[in-house]
């Protein structure tokens, strides 16, 4: 498949939830071939993937499941799919949240995440509901599609957080069995198709949110956030416009040290006032970082 080429998303979205596994070493996977029983159970491939590993896959509009897997999809949209989204829609994240999303919290965690909400469709069961962008021609939002759209058919996870000397990321491959893109001639290494979706990007600027929730996920889970909390996390996340109003129009500079050029770049900058958000995040979460209070605030 090429960059330009719509390509319909998986129907478990896997690898952004995967990024977010307990901080601990998983079962040895097995390998060798994946058997129907296998795919019965599951579409997640016990096969343990690097860089260079190398799969055949290719989606394209001929295929004849082409769409089928955008349909009955779990998709957590990442802090940078909201704003590349509703950037796309012309809405605030406000209005994107409020049309697009459902909240949720994520399994065994106290993390608020959201995921995106898909259409009534008359007929259609839960596992027949569509994604709200996909048409038979393809995906309306394609050149801003959602991080795990970009990933499918692979999935990334991540044994730690960053600053552990002994995590590690490796890839899955998430096989289902309707997909057909499989039986296609095209063949990839995992670094190679990670360039050709456009994932480096995304996965950079999504690293120090999906960081934080790797950290939480490693706590004990009697361990819980306050409803305040979860309220700060949410803000910083996903409503990126009510987050610049939060920094800019309530006490927070009084109460934190931002000098005059960061202040000028969140102000017009929504990437980085995202990475201000998470540098902040940490610091109120963990007390790590180079954020600091201002000295009338303790």
């Amino acid at each position: 498949m090429t960059a330009g080429t719509p390509m319909a998303s998986s129907a478990i979205k896997a690898p952004v939830a995967a990024r977010f596994a307990a901080h601990h070493k998983p079962n040895t996977f097995n390998t060798g071939d994946v058997s129907m029983e296998q795919l019965k159970e599951g579409p997640i491939q016990p096969v343990r993937l690097g860089p260079d590993s190398r799969f055949t896959f290719r989606c394209h509009k001929d295929v004849a499941c082409f769409t089928q897997c955008c349909r009955g999809i779990n998709i957590i949209l990442t802090p940078y799919d909201i704003i590349r989204l509703k950037n796309r829609l012309g809405l605030s994240s406000e209005e994107f949240l409020a049309v697009y999303t459902d909240p949720q919290i994520l399994e065994k965690t106290d993390i608020p995440v959201v995921t995106l909400r898909l259409m009534e469709a008359e007929g259609a069961g839960a596992d027949g509901k569509p994604c709200p962008f996909v048409r038979p021609e393809g995906c309306l939002v394609y050149e801003d599609r959602p991080t795990s759209c970009r990933y499918y058919p692979l999935g990334a996870a991540s044994l730690s957080f960053k600053d552990d000397p002994d995590g590690e990321e490796f890839f899955f491959m998430v096989r289902e069995a309707h997909c057909l893109g499989f039986a296609e001639d095209t063949s990839w290494t995992v670094l190679e198709w990670r360039q050709d979706q456009g994932v480096d990007g995304n996965d950079r600027i999504n690293a120090q949110w999906a960081d934080l929730i790797v950290r939480k996920r490693s706590f004990p889970p009697n361990m819980h956030w306050t409803e305040q909390t979860k309220q700060m996390f949410f803000l910083a996340s996903y409503n990126i416009d009510k987050f610049r109003t939060f920094v800019f129009e309530s006490s927070f500079l009084k109460r934190y040290v931002v000098d005059a050029a960061t202040q000028e770049r969140i102000r017009n900058d929504e990437v980085a006032l995202l990475e201000f958000g998470m540098k902040w995040l940490r610091f109120l979460l963990f007390k790590e970082g180079d954020f600091k209070s201002a000295p009338s605030s303790g």
